[in-house]
């Protein structure tokens, strides 16, 4: 694993730290290391629940790494091909279609451009109340398209969106939680305790249940209402279909019938 990405694990929690000063710009060697990590996170059945924060206070991530794309190292055009950024896309989170587990942006300084779009591509965001969204995209003659032009407009209102997508703006972290960008906004100091503590309770729960949720949504979305409930009863969704068959299933059920907390083993 690259010093720019720290990993830990703690009983079935892997926290993913970015530590690339001085501002956590992800290039190829960084965008790997983290398409490692959310690997190890997918394929490993002891660990149930990912979170993805960085170090200090000032600054989670810029994003792109602008001075290889400057001085050569990358290029523009087509920079989805340009190399190799790991599993799962751009900061091997983006475009992660394979992993299941709940992943959880513990937010603790500046979510700017490419950084911005790791955090939309996390499934529930807490925010340290200093914390700014912003995408600079605009000056520079480029758009975020690696996922912001795709998941902002869908997440908060389309002016809004438009507005951080042409003008720049930022969003304070209170903004953000009015418009449900963001689950949760808290002191800083709290930030680590807080994430810690909801990756405890999806660590809990029946882990094929908890990966069902992820896979059937990403199947069914933006399908129209009656073919998602088609897609649910008729396509490929094999986390789900193993869910409803699972030895989890019938002891949540039979746990409740007796009154008494489940013991889940994620089969």
């Amino acid at each position: 694993m690259s010093e720019m990405v720290e990993i830990s694990r703690d009983g079935h929690v892997l926290e993913v730290r970015l530590n690339k000063p001085k501002v956590n710009a992800i290039d190829h060697e960084m965008s790997r290391a983290l398409g490692e990590a959310f690997r190890q996170l997918r394929d490993d059945d002891d660990l149930r629940v990912g979170i993805i924060t960085a170090a200090g206070e000032r600054i989670f991530s810029a994003g792109w790494d602008l001075k290889s794309l400057d001085s050569g190292e990358a290029k523009l055009d087509e920079w989805w091909d340009d190399g190799d950024y790991g599993e799962g896309g751009f900061a091997g989170l983006t475009e992660n279609w394979s992993l299941n587990k709940p992943v959880i942006g513990a937010l603790n300084g500046l979510v700017i451009g490419g950084g911005f779009e790791i955090a939309l591509a996390c499934d529930l965001l807490i925010a340290a109340e200093h914390v700014e969204f912003a995408l600079p995209e605009m000056p520079l003659g480029i758009i975020p398209d690696a996922g912001a032009i795709q998941r902002l407009p869908r997440r908060i209102p389309h002016n809004i969106a438009m507005e951080m997508l042409f003008l720049g703006r930022r969003m304070k972290a209170d903004e953000a939680a009015h418009y449900g960008l963001v689950n949760k906004v808290v002191p800083a100091a709290d930030l680590m305790r807080e994430a810690r503590e909801w990756a405890g309770q999806l660590a809990w729960a029946a882990p094929l249940a908890m990966q069902s949720v992820k896979e059937v949504i990403r199947h069914i979305e933006c399908r129209p209402t009656e073919a998602a409930f088609a897609a649910m009863r008729k396509d490929d969704l094999p986390t789900y279909r193993a869910m409803l068959k699972s030895d989890d299933a019938a002891e949540g059920i039979k746990a409740f019938v007796e009154k008494r907390e489940p013991v889940f083993k994620g089969h």
